[in-house]
């Protein structure tokens, strides 16, 4: 059943698919798939062709957005778009602390979540391919995850589509855990180091907040605990276009004067659980480090292990001399899985994803070299998420892909430059195809 509305500008759709969990037994037990059409007010009757958006994340629904904001706008003169909440995401069957005990114990809930994948994604779009366009290829936009997503597209079924067009999301095709975020640390400290330099008078401010967190117990609202390492990663939001705005105001405010003396204020403590917060995108922390698996080697909480190279970033030792407190940025420990009540009750199956050793492949190197869809992709300079040496390894891979290297957006430049940014990656596309 589906159900049309109106919303200024547009008409949209709700569709709603059912599809195999695993789909390679078409026979066995469905999830479904939740995705909303979106069509301009003056060309729903018209025949127009199919571009499918794919979140970044993983672990988020796609867009709720109002009318025709920013890059949608610009999609709409053209297409029919299709906002696709990925598996165990939004509407999708969502996968969380109140829904995954329908699994069973640790071991079965781990055991599901290894189907929420890019390849199962990609499988999911092409089962409902034909029941959405009748059969014909359509054009994917990825951003972030979403590129990633992408990049397995046109491995696994690349006659599914009629072009790629992939933001900020170009993967390594065969980096471990590990390698991504050596990669990702010292790209996390610049972003800093460029916050500091903006905002001198935040680096004693998160040396104070640091030094608080370190002498009490402070639990946010939620009952999330907000230790000094989960103060540290709400540097997480440096990779954005307006992250170091948004960090600045954060920290401008962070105490206020009670009976007691100094204590942080309601107003930081409530923003920051916002921030920090997963109840809203479980999923993310729970399979993030496992989208770059793709052998039988675990990912053994790769970004815990890997920070403790980078000595730079511990804030004791950053206190007990002269030396900046670091914001840490994209990655997902252990500790976070007690700090954070959504997710608590989810710590020994995330420790049971972190041990597994039975990944496959995500990516098939020869078929993207052999590539005839047209493809091209945003990269951004120093993305902080993203590593631009890997995606410009993975670019020289695709054959025909065309790259838009940019230092003139951060890594969300589909939201902050939309119309822009979109609009020069369709006139690549022609000029490709």
């Amino acid at each position: 059943m589906t159900h049309s509305y109106r919303q200024p500008g547009v008409v949209l759709t709700d569709r709603r698919f059912t599809v195999p969990l695993e789909h390679h037994r078409p026979d066995g037990e469905t999830i479904e798939l939740y995705a909303r059409e979106v069509v301009a007010s003056d060309k729903t009757h018209q025949d127009l062709p199919w571009l499918l958006y794919l979140q970044g994340g993983p672990g988020f629904g796609a867009d709720r957005s109002v009318g025709r904001p920013g890059w949608l706008g610009r999609a709409l003169k053209e297409y029919r778009v299709l906002l696709l909440d990925q598996r165990g995401t939004g509407h999708s069957t969502p996968a969380g602390r109140q829904t995954l005990p329908l699994r069973g114990g640790p071991a079965e809930q781990a055991a599901y979540l290894t189907h929420f994948r890019a390849d199962s994604i990609v499988r999911d779009c092409e089962a409902i391919r034909a029941e959405v366009t009748g059969g014909a290829p359509w054009t994917v936009l990825g951003q972030s995850f979403g590129g990633f997503c992408v990049t397995s597209y046109l491995s696994l079924a690349p006659e599914g589509l009629a072009a790629a067009v992939i933001t900020g999301g170009l993967p390594s095709l065969d980096a471990h855990a590990d390698d991504v975020y050596r990669a990702a640390f010292p790209r996390v400290e610049r972003k800093v180091g460029a916050h500091y330099a903006r905002y001198p008078q935040d680096a004693e401010r998160a040396r104070r907040i640091a030094d608080h967190l370190l002498h009490h117990d402070v639990v946010l609202p939620n009952g999330y605990r907000l230790s000094v390492e989960a103060f540290q990663s709400l540097g997480i939001v440096l990779g954005t276009g307006d992250g170091t705005h948004r960090l600045h105001y954060l920290l401008e405010n962070a105490f206020v004067r009670t009976p007691q003396g100094f204590t942080l204020s309601d107003a930081f403590l409530e923003q920051a659980q916002a921030m920090l917060s997963y109840a809203r995108h479980p999923l993310y922390a729970l399979i993030h480090e496992s989208i770059y698996a793709q052998d039988a080697r675990p990912t053994d909480w790769s970004a815990e292990r890997v920070r403790a190279e980078f000595p730079q970033f511990d804030a004791a030792k950053a206190l007990a001399g002269d030396e900046p407190l670091l914001f840490t940025g994209e990655s997902i420990h252990p500790w976070m899985f007690e700090c954070d009540p959504a997710l608590r009750p989810l710590r020994e199956t995330a420790g049971a994803l972190a041990a597994r050793t039975d990944w496959t492949p995500l990516y098939d190197p020869a078929r993207l070299a052999a590539n005839e869809v047209p493809v091209v992709a945003a990269v951004y300079h120093d993305d902080m998420y993203v590593d631009t040496a890997h995606s410009l390894r993975t670019a020289r891979t695709i054959r025909g892909l065309r790259t838009w290297i940019t230092d003139e957006f951060e890594h969300d430049g589909i939201r902050t430059g939309g119309p822009r940014v979109l609009d020069r990656l369709l006139a690549l596309v022609r000029d490709e195809a």
